[in-house]
């Protein structure tokens, strides 16, 4: 694995070259093309089809890919023969334009920010601090970052750059986070790898559309090996409690470790703990009466053999989706409990490996990887289809015209599955808008399992459990030998168990009351000098790039409210509470808005209070521009 690999020469024939480019994407192709000449006629007329709903080679016509890949050959070709070396230069601001605006059928106008920022060679790294502590300042400034997942990772990577003297505590022995503790059969990314990765990280190599759980932790674990992170990381060392000491102006910590207990002390704390990695079980009668193996699939027991047992699946969320099919054929039969069904959407590529054509294109074709990346953005970048339309007759069924469409389109394809199995259709079809709930990713294998003679949905709710089985609601009572929960975690429990005292002994679990709110998802009145990392209101949902992304623009924000906090005089930063609640309050108005604020579904985006303190109802632009720099009026400066 080599992070922002340089592109190596274009080493094969004509004949060759000629099969590696049928197995390019298409819009990412003209895209390079383009980029290559500076042929701007090369884009066709209209757009590429590639919307939020999956379309092959971006609608472009047969005619069309004869005529780009004829091009391609030429250009490549001569690319070959001249022994040039590989341009690395990003596009131009003209060239990025238009681009972008014929990818995403609209002007891009006021995504250019952005994407001159994203839209950048192998090797660039656009979020590195613009500045480095001093020797004399770095004696008397310190960092605990609490979890080594993904954002913690990147936290050190940039506190490492900028010459910060840190520490990150994990509770688990390794680097991942989710991506450690996930191990549970068929667990992948539902995001594309190529999105899948830091921008200052980028891979060229990664084996499937949408990598499996081993490949995602490899990734982070060479991540933290290729920026000597390791040193930095005291592994089963679990934070318990935070304390902020006024007299000293500084975060009091106590660490649970493998070998006792011990203190430690900060100017600033920055949790990256992550929303999905506390299971949730659920609260049905008698569950714990169950006397054969049963645990959560997030704690899955590899100990157990499936094999020739009665298994029994509840819950059909975004981890059941994965698992089911895998166990299936395993067990001598499985029954699915399902409380509500999910929305589906088309993913032909999910679980299909790159082909060695299109990994060869990534390696030796200039500027392709980049493009296809934002490729795969593009669609969500333009906007997800579940805002609410004021003028649109908005029920259950659908919150807006284009919610409609969507929702017809993902219908149809549920229809053409289950051709030759119509009386499962109606128990499959979600009663609530496309966008409530979580959207799974649908490559065919769900229905294929569904429909085996050994599988069995149930959707009566189950009303208790007993030593060996499970009653529903109609009185069947379902023999079971194994019961996995796949029934999501509690996310809207943020930083839980650890315990945070902030000014005036005010405890931040009892401030939350069970409804966690942040300033940008990091800052919270009443503790100062302390952030989260994907905090509250930080989930992405179909803005077009992974978490990987808002955690790059958290960061990024964090390092420039550390540059401040290391100024001499040991200064303090506290959000102001009247910039919190304007913030928060535009937050709930927008989530209103949006289909999973809308509806009535139990959905874990929404909690028990029903709000929404999961997820982030505008576009990845709007986050991107609120967190480039502090605001310092923002803050209490002291």
């Amino acid at each position: 694995m080599v992070f922002s690999r340089p592109i190596d020469p274009i080493d094969l024939d004509d004949e060759e070259l000629t099969e590696c480019l049928r197995e390019a994407d298409l819009p990412a192709l003209v895209s390079t093309l383009v980029h290559l000449t500076g042929d701007l006629s090369l884009l066709p007329n209209g757009t590429t089809g590639r919307d939020w709903l999956h379309q092959q080679q971006g609608g472009l016509s047969p005619a069309w890919r004869d005529a780009v890949l004829a091009r391609a050959l030429r250009v490549l070709g001569d690319l070959r023969d001249r022994g040039a070396p590989a341009d690395i230069s990003p596009p131009g601001p003209g060239l990025l334009h238009a681009v972008s605006s014929w990818l995403m059928g609209r002007d891009t106008t006021d995504l250019m920010p952005l994407l001159k920022e994203q839209v950048l060679p192998p090797g660039s790294d656009p979020g590195a601090p613009h500045w480095r502590l001093d020797a004399a300042a770095a004696r008397d400034f310190r960092v605990v970052v609490v979890g080594a997942g993904p954002s913690g990772l990147l936290a050190a990577r940039r506190l490492s750059q900028a010459g910060v003297p840190f520490v990150v505590y994990e509770k688990n022995a390794d680097v991942g986070g989710t991506w450690l503790e996930n191990v549970y059969p068929g667990c992948r990314v539902d995001v594309p790898s190529h999105l899948y990765t830091f921008a200052s990280a980028t891979r060229t190599d990664w084996p499937e559309h949408y990598c499996s759980q081993e490949e995602l932790l490899r990734y982070f674990r060479r991540f933290a090996e290729e920026f000597g992170l390791y040193e930095h990381i005291r592994f089963r060392s679990e934070v318990t409690a935070a304390h902020w000491d006024e007299q000293r102006r500084e975060w009091a910590l106590e660490v649970r470790t493998d070998q006792g207990r011990v203190r430690d002390s900060a100017r600033a704390v920055v949790t990256a703990v992550g929303q999905l990695n506390r299971p949730r079980l659920p609260d049905i009668p008698g569950r714990d009466l169950f006397a054969g193996p049963a645990f959560h699939s997030a704690r899955w027991d590899a100990s157990v053999d499936l094999a020739g047992k009665r298994v029994a699946v509840v819950g059909t969320g975004a981890s059941a989706f994965q698992f089911v099919p895998e166990i299936a054929g395993t067990a001598r039969e499985l029954l699915v409990f399902q409380r509500t069904p999910p929305w589906m959407r088309p993913s032909p590529d999910y679980g299909k490996r790159m082909s060695k054509g299109a990994l060869w294109l990534f390696r030796h074709v200039p500027h392709y990887a980049m493009w296809y990346r934002l490729v795969l953005a593009a669609p969500g970048l333009q906007g997800a289809p579940w805002v609410v339309d004021s003028g649109y007759p908005v029920s259950e069924r659908a919150v807006s015209a284009e919610n409609e469409r969507v929702r017809a389109a993902l219908v149809a394809a549920m229809r053409t599955q289950l051709s030759d199995a119509p009386d499962l259709l109606a128990r499959v079809v979600p009663g609530y808008p496309v966008g409530a709930k979580r959207v799974v990713r649908d490559n065919g294998s769900w229905f294929t399992t569904l429909k085996r003679d050994d599988v069995t949905l149930v959707t009566d709710p189950i009303t208790r459990i007993d030593t060996g089985g499970l009653r529903t609601a109609d009185g069947t009572r379902y023999p079971a030998d194994v019961i996995i929960y796949g029934t999501g975690f509690r996310a809207d429990r943020f930083l839980e168990p650890m315990s945070v005292t902030g000014r005036g002994g005010a405890d931040l679990h009892k401030t939350w009351d069970g409804d966690a709110r942040a300033y940008l998802g990091m800052s919270v009145p009443g503790f100062p000098n302390f952030f989260c990392l994907y905090g509250p209101n930080t989930n992405l949902v179909g803005q077009g790039n992974s978490i990987l992304f808002f955690s790059e623009c958290a960061v990024t924000y964090l390092m420039d409210a550390l540059r401040r906090l290391s100024e001499p005089g040991r200064p303090c930063m506290e959000v102001r509470r009247d910039v919190h609640d304007r913030y928060n309050a535009w937050i709930d108005g927008a989530t209103r808005e949006r289909a999973w604020g809308w509806t009535s579904v139990r959905t874990w985006y929404v909690n028990d209070q029903g709000r929404s303190p999961q997820n982030w109802p505008f576009s990845a632009l709007e986050y991107w521009q609120l967190t480039r720099a502090v605001d310092p009026g923002d803050y209490l400066m002291e």
